[in-house]
């Protein structure tokens, strides 16, 4: 499955969020996405499976918990992808810091208590 397959679902995205934060139950996590996404026990297992398998996600066992971790490594695949279209974000934002410094710069027309 391609990384944009897998972060293209917001909530797989959204229990990748809470992985960031540090290790999490299932139990912890399935509370969570069942109060803001509203979807049933067995769906949230189905989203863990999927990252899982992807490798977005690690479990270990520790007695009958299950805890996930995030596995960043996947993510480089769209951290590569992205990479390329960097050169236009840049251009845009130096385009915005020059408009940004031109807003910033008073001329002497512009101000009203200037009476000349």
């Amino acid at each position: 499955m391609h990384a944009f397959d897998v972060l293209g679902e917001p909530v797989r995205r959204r229990i990748l969020e809470l992985l960031a934060e540090g290790e999490q139950s299932a139990g912890a996590i399935g509370d969570v996405i069942r109060a803001e996404f509203g979807i049933t026990p067995p769906a949230v297992s189905q989203h863990l499976k999927v990252l899982r398998e992807s490798g977005f996600a690690t479990v270990r066992a520790e007695g009958t918990r299950r805890l996930y971790s995030v596995d960043a490594a996947p993510l480089e695949e769209a951290y590569v992808w992205l990479e390329r279209f960097r050169g236009f974000w840049n251009q845009r934002l130096d385009a915005l810091a020059t408009e940004l410094a031109r807003g910033k710069r008073v001329r002497p027309t512009d101000n009203p208590e200037r009476q000349e």
